[in-house]
């Protein structure tokens, strides 16, 4: 995640600040040679991959930030957060790939940086390979773990990841859902939110805020990138040279990279990604076969699914897009945004019931519900009475999160919560109808890789 910050102030703001600028900000990065003496890489392939790594150093960190955000504990010296990102060769789309912190992984036979101990090749928890080689011997394991070739190198700690949120004028996000996060002290109501520095550390560290743990997180962090990505490209801060500073202030004592990744090639990059936006991005997560598998001496590990993952790093070598072509839409230039819900309408099973005099309305209704993508029967009825003045969605209390989402598609109708009504959903629909409003899932669904594009998942 920090890294992510990194990239998004390093490499997006190159194209619009110009050399003199570019060439003071590389003064004060710190290098690494993460590639010293490597042997026997994965061939490379187009366009360009970026190991961007993110510490749990929190030095600087105050004692009130640290109560306040809940930020206690020692750190490990380990990478809280792994993302390779793919630039495609034409310079048209960033694929970023979030790599489980607890992906089970057999390190390369290497020499114990902090104790000089030579180890045999050996199964971790991905992020102990920094703990025990650093840099080198965190690319060479995902290096060995994806067959991809890693062309630079960058690393943050989150010590600056507050302040950077604020010099951005912070950062807009969406739940469908309330979030909150006792362990972090996250608390957000459904809606629309400015989180500033301290929120959003909360939001991209949370863990118990749903089940998916360390890969929800994962989700979460991806969604911010792209909403960062949206302010940082609509907010003139890449053109605005004291901001741009400010920015890059708040990062510069945190950023490592490799010595390969200077003045020239930064230009080059923040010069092609100028035009950037959300759309420009696709995220992905490594496909998981085991979310929970032991092993001996480590504890639970993310297991990968060998198959998918396989696809999924040759689509990378490949210089291929990781999500699903994007659909055509007819929607008109004047039609207002998707609502966001947490369930998608695929997935919502829908009976529609005329509560009015008014022939053709339930038709027209189920019509507009399967237009926009909920599960109807096809089979509009008549309701028991036809005198009915509001819409009303009647649900089993056991879906209610399928009901949020078909009300939010109906503006202004009511939610009746009866035991036993099972999984079909019914909609009476009233006098008061005016619309069918379009909604779209917060949830990461879409691919053969679950991948989604930073557009799908900003607020609408």
């Amino acid at each position: 995640m920090r890294a992510a910050v990194g990239l998004s102030v390093l490499v997006l703001g190159a194209g619009g600040i110009g050399h003199a600028v570019v060439s003071e900000l590389e003064t004060g990065i710190g290098r690494v040679d993460p590639f010293k003496d490597m042997k026997n890489r994965p061939r490379a392939g187009g366009g360009m991959n970026l190991l961007l790594v993110g510490t749990d150093g929190r030095d600087t960190i105050t004692r009130e930030e640290r109560e306040k955000y809940r930020l206690g504990g020692e750190p490990c010296h380990c990478t809280d957060t792994i993302m390779l990102i793919h630039l495609s060769a034409d310079k048209q789309r960033a694929s970023v790939v979030s790599l489980p912190r607890d992906s089970y992984a057999e390190i390369p036979a290497h020499t114990d940086r902090t104790t000089g101990e030579q180890h045999a090749s050996h199964p971790v928890k991905l992020n102990a390979a920094y703990a025990e080689g650093g840099p080198t011997l965190t690319v060479r394991t995902v290096e060995h773990m994806t067959g991809v070739k890693i062309d630079h190198y960058l690393e943050v700690d989150f010590t600056s990841f507050m302040k950077t949120v604020d010099a951005v004028g912070g950062v807009e996000i969406c739940t469908a859902l309330p979030m909150k996060d006792t362990y972090s002290g996250l608390d957000l109501p459904a809606g629309s939110h400015e989180l500033d520095g301290g929120q959003a550390l909360q939001y991209v560290r949370a863990r118990h805020v749903d089940g998916g743990s360390d890969l929800g997180r994962m989700q979460r962090q991806q969604k911010f990138v792209a909403a960062l990505i949206e302010q940082v490209t609509s907010s003139g801060v890449l053109l605005n040279p004291v901001k741009f500073q400010q920015v890059s202030a708040s990062v510069l004592g945190s950023v490592r990279a490799d010595k390969g990744f200077g003045t020239k090639q930064m230009l080059a990059l923040g010069s092609a990604m100028r035009g950037f936006s959300p759309s420009s991005s696709e995220f992905a997560s490594v496909p998981v076969g085991n979310p929970s598998f032991p092993v001996k001496g480590i504890g639970a590990t993310v297991r990968w699914d060998a198959a998918k993952a396989k696809k999924l790093f040759r689509a990378l070598r490949e210089d291929e897009p990781l999500a699903p072509a994007e659909p055509e839409s007819a929607a008109g230039p004047e039609e207002p945004a998707a609502a966001l819900v947490d369930v998608a309408p695929r997935k919502v099973r829908v009976q529609v019931y005329n509560g009015t005099s008014k022939d053709g309305l339930g038709r027209a209704v189920d019509e507009q519900l399967r237009g926009t993508g909920f599960a109807t029967t096809g089979l509009p009825l008549n309701g028991e009475r036809r005198d009915a003045r509001r819409t009303v969605v009647t649900y089993d209390p056991r879906w209610d999160r399928s009901a949020q989402s078909l009300a939010a598609a109906l503006p202004g109708s009511e939610l009746e919560a009866v035991k036993g009504h099972g999984g079909t959903l019914s909609v009476t629909v009233g006098s008061d109808f005016t619309e069918v409003r379009r909604v779209r899932s917060g949830s990461r669904e879409a691919g053969e890789f679950s991948t989604v594009r930073g557009d799908e998942v900003v607020c609408p």
